[in-house]
């Protein structure tokens, strides 16, 4: 796969990524969420991640919202993501077809 040129990247950047990396667990993951981000920093995410698989699954942004409390702004920047971002979350929902 050729090298993915970043908008962001950086020596902090690649760091940030090798610190998640290197995490085994999912309890490792909590604490280290836990300390680096803030709640809704969290639940931002989550909430991210949901509606980009909830879009992959076909819902509309009316089961989307009301499911996930995300605003329609949101679900619409999540779409435009999956339909022209960096495929970043295609990996991330390919790899976790099944859960």
């Amino acid at each position: 796969m050729e090298e993915y040129k970043s908008k962001f990247k950086s020596k902090q950047m690649d760091y940030l990524c090798d610190a998640v990396l290197s995490l085994k667990t999912k309890e490792e993951c909590y604490r280290f969420f836990d300390d680096i981000c803030t709640i809704n920093e969290i639940k931002a995410l989550e909430q991210r991640l949901q509606v980009a698989k909830m879009l992959k699954n076909k819902k509309t942004y009316m089961d989307i919202a009301s499911e996930t409390g995300a605003s329609t702004a949101t679900i619409s920047r999540v779409n435009r993501c999956l339909n022209y971002g960096s495929d970043g979350y295609k990996i991330v929902l390919d790899r976790l077809k099944n859960k």
